[in-house]
């Protein structure tokens, strides 16, 4: 269970942690430290909270109940009893388990949050979330309970759980006691002090670890995306000329449309297929349409090629700037105090409703959005290379033996359709307010449904990117074209034949769209890529 030390830690402050640094912790298992700073900090501050406590001035959760049991004093005497009690009762998730990368980044979501300062807790409490991350001590968090109101209430509270010793924690993706596994590692759970079991679970950690996993997915997909597009492109004997800076860089410059267009230069690079403006105007006189290598046709426009050919930088770059603008919100989400009360040097304690995940819900429904047109355009594509009619001569459906016989990719294009359908029927979540709490809780923000479908699409695509990836290395087969493909091209080809061979005739489909979708989750194609030297924005 214990983790293998890396080169760098990853220090929690509070203040400066971003995605890279959650990934780093929950992927790929990086030791972390609480900065000294935060430890003095929090110090403090409890300090602070202790004295306000001793001169009984009324504090939330401290004081009175919670909710709708707030008119109810509580003997201070009993905190711990408080405490213990909130997160047992919170601890009500239902559901699949989060997996252990997923649970990781939940812990050190809120382990950044609580280091900013104003939370109250001991700094032991700090040092056990830090200690549980670089033992692999994993809570076991059901995915299914929050509303994103009082924040992430019921996945933290199972995590809150762990650290007094109950509830269940993750080995070999398989939950177990969480007190054999403490005692076995030598751990004595916490007694968890004034407001340390709200502050656990009074906040958008969940939503927030989780959204920093898929957000920094989703920009490798949107490149994995351009990947393949620049394949297809070159097959396909597109023009660059859609690409070119002046258009994007001068004429209409959002960021994520130029990084795109950037990208897709990149990947074109010495091609000996795709075409400048000049050479595909003069490849369509001179063949008027009727030489089948030309790749240039009477029915092709040959300047106003389709929107998924041609308005990729808009439309790609698109769905990258709405992943930026998830990363913006969800860096601010991770460096705030997102709980209630706070307290701050010198002021009364502040009671409002940091914990509200609103800003989380939107910017995850708006991921969602960008990642289910990221999967059309996919489809879409493909299915240019799958119809004689639009595909510059390639066989119907690819196929490269008897036609009438095989059916080649038919089959295949059917799950990416359905999937494509099926994301379309993800709608907004955060726009579903059911108030709870003796309404109390009137809007919520059903923040962590919103994370949780923004990652359903993000996998869905991996399906759809998959077979439009065995369909264009199949398009390139069966146009002899490989050797005047691009380095990238010649790169995205390879990864794709060390995993599933030429469709040469019919054959089981189902794995190979597996084989390649699990090495997209993976990064491997942006990858392949970086070892010929294209370096994507």
């Amino acid at each position: 269970m214990t983790l293998v030390e890396t080169v760098t830690s990853v220090d929690f402050d509070g203040e400066t942690l971003d995605i890279q640094g959650v990934r780093r912790v929950a992927e790929d298992r990086a030791l972390c430290a609480v900065a000294p700073s935060a430890l003095a900090k929090a110090a403090t501050n409890r300090a602070q909270f202790e004295d306000i406590v001793r001169r009984g001035i009324p504090v939330y959760g401290v004081t009175t109940g919670y909710g709708e049991m707030i008119y109810m004093s509580v003997d201070t005497s009993r905190e711990v009893e408080l405490q213990t009690n909130l997160v047992r009762s919170h601890s009500a998730g239902v559901g699949p388990i989060f997996a252990e990368d997923e649970a990781r980044a939940i812990v050190t979501a809120r382990l950044n949050a609580l280091a900013k300062g104003y939370s109250a807790v001991r700094p032991e409490l700090l040092e056990r979330l830090a200690l549980y991350l670089n033992l692999g001590v994993t809570p076991a968090i059901p995915e299914i309970g929050s509303l994103g109101a009082s924040g992430d209430l019921a996945p933290l509270a199972h995590l809150a759980a762990t650290v007094i010793g109950e509830g269940y924690v993750l080995r070999e993706g398989r939950r177990v006691r969480t007190g054999p596994v403490l005692r076995e590692l030598g751990i004595q759970p916490l007694e968890l002090r004034f407001k340390e079991g709200l502050a656990l679970i009074n906040g958008t950690s969940a939503m927030t670890g989780l959204g920093c996993l898929i957000v920094g997915r989703a920009l490798e997909q949107v490149r994995q995306a351009e990947i393949v597009t620049g394949l297809i492109c070159e097959v396909m004997r597109s023009s660059t000329s859609p690409f070119a800076a002046d258009g994007h860089d001068v004429a209409r410059p959002h960021r994520g449309q130029i990084d795109t267009a950037a990208n897709m230069r990149a990947l074109l690079q010495g091609s000996g297929l795709a075409m400048e403006h000049a050479e595909l105007r003069q490849a369509f006189d001179s063949s008027n349409g009727d030489k089948p290598d030309s790749g240039v046709h009477r029915t092709d426009v040959y300047l106003q090629k389709a929107y998924t050919l041609r308005a990729i930088p808009q439309v790609v770059g698109a769905v990258r700037d709405t992943a930026r603008h998830a990363v913006t919100t969800l860096e601010i989400e991770l460096n705030s105090s997102n709980d209630n009360p706070l307290v701050f040097e010198g002021k009364e304690v502040f009671h409002g409703a940091n914990f509200h995940g609103q800003p989380v819900a939107f910017a995850m429904d708006y991921l969602t959005i960008a990642l289910t047109q990221l999967g059309v355009f996919s489809e879409r594509r493909t299915n240019r290379l799958l119809n004689r009619h639009l595909s510059n001569g390639l066989p119907e459906f690819l196929v490269a033996g008897e036609p009438g016989l095989h059916s080649g990719f038919a089959g295949a294009q059917y799950p990416a359709t359905a999937l494509v359908a099926e994301n379309r029927t993800i709608g907004p979540a955060s726009t579903q307010s059911v108030p709870s709490n003796g309404d109390n809780q009137d809007v919520v923000s059903m923040g962590l449904i919103a994370t949780r479908n923004a990652r359903r699409v993000l996998e869905n695509n991996h399906k759809i990117l998959a077979v439009e990836f065995l369909a264009a290395a199949q398009a390139v087969d069966l146009s002899g074209r490989y050797d005047r493909l691009s380095p990238a091209g010649r790169a995205t080809h390879d990864m794709v034949r060390s995993l599933v061979p030429t469709l040469d005739q019919d054959r089981y489909m189902a794995d190979d769209i597996e084989l390649i979708a699990a090495a997209l989750s993976r990064g491997e194609f942006a990858e392949a890529v970086r070892r010929v030297g294209v370096e994507l924005r």
